[in-house]
């Protein structure tokens, strides 16, 4: 009757499909999974508790929230759209481009600089755009839209394919630990460094798109770009 410890999987699994509120659910499948396992009610609890202190520091982005919106309040996007207009040369597809090189080099130093809310949103998305109107004068709501998805995408990009190349990172150290309890030896260390080509051939290609949105927005806009 080993199976039966895997019902949380199936209440999980019901409770999405029939799109009850998430926490519930899961807070609910962990419970069942616990009593079916012969753990009592009261340890389930404890063991929820202490899960909740442990990570704790995962619900700290919360106290981020305030301070982006206070920090366009008092002109953040404006400060960023101001230093934009300083760099000659600089097109939205090379923001983009700069942008995901600084968060993977960041990634590899493990420093935080990271963030749709914290960082994409207030500061490098309307850099992006003062390029673009800076170049073209006016561009119109669908590339404005682009520009923001893609500022999004570099991100993601470079979190994503960049995260791996610091050799504490979580990800490394538990494909480092997965594979050691496995019988291979996978060290951090080289796990890091298989990730370092990774992230230069995602920088490579995310490059090339955006050298292309480039050249997209310049045939677009060719009467009223700006040399």
């Amino acid at each position: 009757m080993e199976w039966i410890k895997l019902i949380g999987i199936a209440i999980i699994v019901v409770g999405f499909l029939l799109k009850l509120d998430t926490i519930a659910v899961v807070l609910i499948a962990a419970v069942v999974t616990g009593l079916v396992s012969g753990i009592s009610f009261v340890e389930v609890l404890e063991i929820l508790g202490q899960a909740f202190i442990d990570n704790r520091l995962v619900t700290l982005f919360f106290l981020t929230l305030p301070m982006i919106g206070l920090s366009e309040h008092f002109g953040l996007k404006v400060q960023a759209t101001n230093l934009i207009k300083n760099l000659k040369g600089l097109t939205s597809g090379r923001m983009l481009t700069l942008y995901q090189f600084i968060r993977e080099l960041a990634a590899f130093f493990s420093i935080r600089v990271q963030g749709q809310t914290q960082f994409v949103r207030p500061i490098v998305d309307p850099m992006v755009q003062a390029a673009a109107k800076l170049k073209y004068d006016e561009v119109d709501e669908e590339d404005k839209e682009l520009l923001k998805a893609q500022a999004a995408a570099s991100e993601n990009y470079g979190n994503f394919f960049a995260q791996n190349t610091f050799i504490a990172s979580s990800g490394v150290l538990l494909i480092a630990g997965t594979m050691e309890s496995l019988g291979y030896d996978v060290s951090p260390v080289s796990v890091a460094q298989a990730s370092i080509p990774i992230a230069l051939i995602a920088l490579f290609f995310a490059a090339v798109q955006n050298q292309w949105t480039d050249r997209k927005l310049s045939r677009k806009y060719k009467k009223g770009a700006k040399k």
